[in-house]
């Protein structure tokens, strides 16, 4: 083979290859664009969004409506400055005026709202309240040996930056010692969250009663903290309760020395806590329904 024949059959070869690696890599790009493989996350489903039902309510009527599907514990509205409402998308809070701490405060938690926020301490006054309120503000507190402590938790709103910063107003606030915020409350409230993400939505409505004294001549301080959790399948209509669903209630002391309390020592019934805060729960469900589990205490420990 003379010179001119070996450069020209080298010269083919390397077309040829050129060729096939074009194909090669043409089929390759093809194939990830239809099936939607690659390094960067689709667009239908971005990184670090959370996934969960798309139920959420659009703005502050609707949730309303998801928040006290139960029913409302008591006849809040804008009349009574002692049982006054302030609704957003993300909770349902009764306040009290002159307490200057809720009553109660309804939300529902379900995998939408989870994710992984860091959180960001902005508590500030309720400017929602009306003209001429005093507006509870986070030095009340300072100094007092008592947390802020959330009735709505913020990790239970970590859907979204703006629905975790809405648990700081001072309206979703109490006195709490820090042995219960930190203690069996906050197990509780970890506790519920680990049913949302095994597969649940939990209903739930919190407050106080009682009064020990107030910081800084304003600000009541409970002495008992209470919860009610209603636990469904996740997307299930609140239609869906019947006399078998769990129902969850508790009712914690507002004192020192029990941080490292289990939160199931202090389950009760719906009933009890009913005859404490003199409140009707779970009332736009059928009697009968409230009847059996209002007078049941909760006893799964998984």
């Amino acid at each position: 083979m003379n010179n001119k024949t070996l450069v020209g059959a080298i010269i083919a070869l390397v077309i040829l290859l050129s060729v096939i690696f074009f194909c090669f890599w043409l089929g390759k790009s093809i194939y990830n664009r239809i099936s939607g493989g690659g390094s960067e996350p689709a667009a239908s489903q971005p990184a670090n969004q959370p996934s969960g039902p798309s139920n959420q309510p659009a703005n502050a009527e609707q949730a309303k409506q998801i928040y006290l599907a139960p029913g409302a514990p008591s006849n809040c509205g804008t009349s009574d400055p002692n049982n006054y409402m302030l609704v957003n998308n993300y909770m349902v809070i009764c306040y009290n005026r002159d307490k200057g701490i809720p009553n109660w405060v309804a939300w529902r938690v379900s995998k939408a709202d989870l994710g992984s926020l860091d959180r960001e301490d902005a508590f500030r006054p309720d400017d929602r309240l009306p003209n001429g309120w005093p507006r509870i503000t986070p030095s009340d507190y300072t100094g007092s040996g008592f947390d802020r402590g959330h009735v709505c938790p913020n990790a239970d709103r970590y859907g979204s930056r703006e629905a975790a910063d809405s648990t700081f107003v001072m309206t979703n606030m109490t006195p709490q010692t820090g042995d219960l915020n930190r203690g069996p409350w906050q197990k509780l409230e970890g506790y519920l969250r680990s049913l949302v993400t095994r597969g649940s939505d939990v209903y739930i409505v919190a407050g106080v009663y009682g009064e020990k004294g107030k910081l800084k001549k304003k600000v009541s301080i409970p002495t008992n903290d209470w919860k009610i959790a209603v636990v469904v399948p996740a997307g299930a209509p609140i239609s869906a309760v019947n006399e078998k669903t769990r129902v969850i209630a508790v009712d914690m002391p507002n004192v020192n020395g029990i941080k490292n309390a289990d939160w199931q020592t202090y389950r009760t019934t719906v009933r009890q806590i009913e005859q404490a805060t003199g409140y009707n729960f779970l009332s736009a469900l059928p009697q009968n329904v409230q009847d059996a589990l209002e007078t049941k205490a909760d006893t799964i420990n998984n």
